[in-house]
């Protein structure tokens, strides 16, 4: 059959709260012009992340209901434990209440001032853990990541002649370790494949540097490997994860991704030097090695879903959907990063709006008019997220310019995409008339999440 159906039915529904544009902007003012401070209840449509978000199966919630909650040794934890291993096949495993506590336990007991840390690209909380413990946080994506209309099946890649300069120029002993992110989300939710995987292992192998894999998003990153990589062809999605983690000295983990769970991540190495000191910090931190600051149902959760993520049917579904939307916006002409991405579309705000200043955050007016116009809760991922003021208090955009409208897993129809679709192309139609904005207060770090800002005229 031509038609690509979802392959689940629904046994629950949740109600949307329907708004009036009049409404919006109201709650948009309230909220100093920054998305993230809407009530969520506010938004028809929340595309603001992926994290966390998805709709749980039955399975997991049958699953939940068999969580041990025992302080330490839980049947749960045994489970869990059992499923990470089998993907990762890495023996050193820590569950943490998210992604972030696990990049914060390996930031702390790993690095020290001045180290520098290369990656395809950081996202914002791992180069902000990177960065508190002021080390630098250093992007090497391969040159196609940065022409958002290139069809390079493998955009997320890293760059590798720009990882062997970075060993020369920095030296050994301030790389503790590297970095590669699956898919490649500040770049596009581009993915890697699995021979840059090799080749960036390769490098670090004869420097001695350990590979860490950011692995929030593993399971869409096989299934674009098997898709695109002809010697994974027909690839079971299980068997292209376990040789991709084969290449990896350690991995952390936001389980709220393609863990298909609401809370939840792991921090997993081979060096047991390593774990002892992500152990006594986890402890401290988080909570007994055992549960790691999750509840023993959430670890139940976890070990279904992290295996439900790798059935081909289910990604099939879900990029047959994403390419739903991007093959739509394509065709009436909306910029974006192309190809199409695992887990969102990201529009390309500098090219939508090049009459606004990138100091003035052309991706902000984006997602402002978006909300505005249909109740849709997207995200910038350029400057106000991605730019850096330097010493001298000077600010410098980011390299890319992104709207992200991240999907949540499990949740959204096909009514609703054509809704999105909608907005977008009147937004487009309309966007002369979107304008820049103004910081009026900044976090330090991460200010994305908290600032406020002001339309400029």
């Amino acid at each position: 059959m031509k038609t690509i159906i979802e392959p689940f039915r629904i046994k629950m529904t949740e109600p949307l709260k329907v708004t009036t544009r009049e409404e919006r902007v109201a709650k948009l003012i309230e909220a100093h012009h920054n998305v993230f401070l809407l009530d969520a209840e506010d938004c028809a449509l929340d595309l603001l992340t992926d994290s966390g978000t998805g709709a749980m199966s039955a399975q997991q919630w049958a699953a939940m209901m068999i969580g041990d909650e025992s302080y330490a040794g839980s049947r749960s934890w045994k489970r869990f434990e059992a499923a990470v291993r089998d993907i990762t096949g890495i023996d050193h495993i820590f569950p943490t209440h998210q992604g972030r506590a696990a990049e914060g336990i390996l930031a702390e007991c790993v690095l020290k001032p001045g180290d520098v840390v290369p990656n395809n690209s950081h996202f914002d909380t791992t180069r902000a853990n990177v960065e508190y413990r002021g080390a630098v946080a250093l992007n090497l994506p391969c040159a196609e990541a940065f022409d958002t209309a290139a069809e390079a099946p493998f955009k997320g890649n890293m760059d590798l002649e720009g990882l062997k300069r970075c060993i020369a120029e920095h030296g050994v002993e301030k790389i503790p370790f590297a970095m590669i992110t699956v898919t490649n989300n500040a770049g596009g939710g581009q993915p890697v494949s699995m021979a840059n995987v090799r080749g960036v292992k390769e490098i670090l192998k004869r420097h001695g540097i350990p590979l860490i894999i950011d692995a929030c998003r593993f399971a869409e990153n096989a299934y674009f490997i098997r898709e695109r990589e002809p010697e994974f062809e027909g690839r079971d999605l299980l068997e292209i994860a376990q040789e991709m983690f084969s290449y990896a000295d350690g991995a952390t983990m936001s389980c709220k991704k393609d863990g298909l769970a609401n809370i939840g991540g792991f921090l997993v190495c081979r060096d047991g030097e390593w774990a002892e000191h992500f152990r006594n910090l986890l402890i401290l931190r988080e909570g007994f090695p055992t549960y790691g600051g999750l509840a023993g149902r959430d670890l139940e959760a976890i070990a279904v879903g992290l295996k439900e993520a790798l059935d081909y049917d289910y990604q099939v579904y879900r990029h047959a959907t994403v390419e739903y939307m991007a093959s739509r916006l394509l065709e009436i002409g909306v910029p974006m990063v192309q190809p199409a991405g695992g887990h969102a579309i990201f529009l390309d705000a500098k090219k939508m709006v090049p009459h606004v200043p990138l100091l003035q955050y052309p991706g902000v007016g984006i997602v402002n008019a978006l909300y505005v116009e249909g109740g849709i809760r997207a995200v910038e991922l350029g400057t106000v997220a991605f730019g850096y003021i330097d010493e001298t208090g000077q600010e410098h955009p980011a390299p890319l310019e992104l709207v992200r409208m991240a999907f949540p897993r499990r949740v959204y129809t096909q009514s609703h995409f054509d809704y999105m679709i909608e907005a977008i192309v009147a937004v487009w139609r309309q966007r002369d008339r979107i304008g820049g904005h103004r910081i009026t207060y900044q976090a330090k770090q991460l200010r994305h999440f908290t600032c406020h800002m002001e339309p400029i005229g």
